[in-house]
């Protein structure tokens, strides 16, 4: 996917300030983002993926039981309906899997196979400008062409005319070190790879990747722990995508079938019963690892616990399952009302995420086509696309779920079949019931008790949240915490200065704050204004702190686009080229690189002083 540029000038200084640089400790450091720095990996975090590989061979292995089951006993028509439910989407998934392979690995094969002198660094620098960012670091730097003359009120460079340009020899000769993979060993990748593919396990492969990447980065240490910790994160972004397309093009219609099927035969087979199972624990399973995993990757939000996990999964198992359940009713009765159903339902919730204004791709139409491929997932669930409180919008769309599930029951329950008893027809309601309602308690659960950013009533205030608790323990001993609001870590700026209206309290003599009343500014919770220092205020401190930052903390990709707000996926981690310039400044540098986007609320005038500055 290409970055995409609205025309604004190149920026130095992140949308989306952490919170741990803007403190009043800190207030000009550039507010930057990496991770490389985020927790390390741990036992659980290895379970978590054993598991979900479990969870994905048991998924795809029950639907082929199922379908040679309906062979052998001559139900052909549904034999191939299920068949054509795995096929197809499965060879989606994996014509998009292994198109990033050979994306990656041509890429990695390619750049490390030329790399000689400073070849290495030159496709580093040739990544960077393609994806129109540029990188700094110490002695070393990256950077586009004119980027010297570039002020700040001036457009910014189309990344087809960038001209990368290196300006130290020290990373190069690290790069030129990188030795090229053997030929045999990249025939033989290619054909494995190739095979797994074709099978299909490309993600079962994936998962592997992804415990073998954590392992390593447990048992090395420094610049090889950072490398693998990069790739870690990008390989569990990579697996959660795939797994999400797939679980609602695969497992969420598959679902639906094996109930019609079982309701309509009045009967349940074992394997019938066993791939409906695994279709809708790989559907909860999916949704709560893809949420974990994107807010392992940001860091501007709190991370989620394992508790958090496991409420999200249970909140949609049985919200799902009682979706699945009247969809299934009601096609066992109306198959083309039901079809009729089905569509509109989609056309609609589509029409709503596109008028809501997404950003999660690069360009216009890959927005399109994302937004309806998340009206098929808001067919079965909820799945927040959109910055900002959503307790109105989810509010909303359970409410229509909920009158849509009582109105397909409630059909089925009037026109069904003479085979259907009274007594077993109020079970199935009464199952339907049950299942929306312990899905709803435990989303309350989640939200009340176990949301990362606190629970729902205090998320309204703000403050500080001690996020080794919270990421550690849950949220206990939350309530004595300031809770920041659940979405205003996307601000810019944490205010931390009282309002003109309040005025301080002042010695009457000097007009100098009370001791007393200065200390308890200090230790006061509650921020209200908070603003960045121009350089003209103090430069000397300005200066300190940005040659501290840029020593210690390495080469700095600058992007020219706005950071992304949650819940979307961070550029870095969509645009393929942004994630090579990381990887190959990871092995051509002592000290990880930081991510740096473009700031929304930076004018021509502070880049300019801060580009001066520094």
């Amino acid at each position: 996917m290409a970055a995409k540029s609205d025309g604004a000038a190149v920026s130095v200084e992140d949308d989306n300030t952490p919170r741990s640089l803007s403190e009043p400790g800190n207030p000009a450091a550039p507010s930057r983002c990496t991770a490389a720095g985020g927790k390390p990996y741990t036992l659980l975090d290895c379970c978590w993926v054993l598991c979900s590989l479990l969870v994905f061979l048991s998924d795809g292995g029950t639907d082929l039981w199922l379908a040679a089951v309906y062979y052998l006993r001559g139900e052909y028509w549904w034999f191939g309906l299920t068949l054509v439910f795995v096929v197809v989407p499965s060879t989606v998934v994996q014509v998009l899997s292994f198109r990033w392979f050979v994306y990656d690995y041509s890429e990695l094969s390619g750049g490390e196979g030329s790399a000689s002198g400073g070849g290495g660094c030159a496709a580093a620098a040739g990544a960077a400008g393609a994806a129109g960012a540029d990188a700094t670091a110490g002695d070393g730097t990256l950077s586009t062409k004119d980027s010297d003359q570039r002020g700040g009120n001036a457009p910014a460079v189309n990344a087809a005319n960038v001209t990368p340009v290196y300006t130290s020899s020290g990373p190069a000769a690290a790069a030129g070190r990188v030795g090229s993979p053997r030929r045999c060993c990249t025939i033989s990748m290619w054909v494995f790879q190739t095979v797994l593919h074709v099978l299909p396990l490309g993600q079962g492969w994936r998962y592997i990747h992804t415990l073998y990447l954590g392992i390593q980065s447990v048992w090395h240490s420094n610049a090889p722990r950072r490398h693998f910790k990069w790739r870690l994160m990008f390989e569990s972004a990579d697996i959660t995508m795939l797994r999400l397309l797939e679980a609602f093009l695969k497992s969420a219609p598959q679902l639906v079938l094996q109930l019609s099927i079982m309701i309509h035969q009045n009967g349940v087979l074992p394997p019938q019963g066993l791939s409906a199972s695994a279709s809708l624990v790989s559907m909860a399973w999916v949704i709560a690892s893809y949420q974990k995993v994107l807010r392992d990757s940001r860091d501007d939000k709190l991370p989620m616990s394992y508790k958090a996990v496991i409420a999200q999964m249970l909140w949609h198992f049985f919200t799902i399952g009682a979706r699945t359940v009247a969809f299934a009713l009601f096609a066992s009765v109306f198959q083309l009302y039901f079809g009729i159903f089905i569509v509109s339902h989609w056309c609609v919730m589509t029409f709503w995420i596109i008028q809501g204004e997404t950003d999660f791709c690069m360009s216009k139409w890959e927005e399109i086509i994302y937004n309806m491929v998340v009206g098929i997932i808001y067919i079965f669930c909820w799945f927040n696309v959109k910055e900002g409180p959503s307790r109105l919008r989810m509010a909303l769309y359970y409410s229509v779920t909920l009158a849509e599930n009582v109105a397909l029951t409630a059909a089925w329950y009037t026109y069904r079949g003479p085979q259907t008893s009274d007594s077993s027809a109020l079970i199935v309601v009464c199952l339907v019931a049950c299942s929306f309602a312990l899905g709803t308690f435990f989303m309350l659960v989640y939200y009340c008790w176990l949301h990362p950013d606190g629970p729902v009533l205090g998320s309204q205030w703000g403050g500080c949240v001690d996020e080794g608790v919270v990421g550690t323990g849950g949220m206990v001993g939350v309530i004595d915490a300031c809770l920041t609001p659940s979405q205003g870590s996307q601000t810019d700026m944490v205010i931390t200065s009282p309002p003109r209206t309040l005025p301080r309290t002042k010695d009457k003599d000097t007009g100098e704050p009370v001791p007393g009343e200065r200390d308890r500014d200090k230790d006061s919770c509650l921020p209200v204004f908070q603003v960045r220092p121009s350089p003209s205020s103090s430069p000397a401190l300005l200066h300190r702190t940005s040659s501290t930052s840029r020593a210690q903390e390495g080469p700095v990709i600058r992007i020219d686009l706005p950071r992304k707000r949650y819940p979307a996926w961070d550029a870095h981690f969509i645009d393929r080229r942004l994630r090579k310039t990381i990887l190959l400044l990871e092995t051509t540098s002592a000290i990880s690189p930081r991510i740096q986007y473009r700031s929304s609320l930076m004018g021509s005038k502070e880049v300019l002083e801060y580009e001066t500055t520094v």
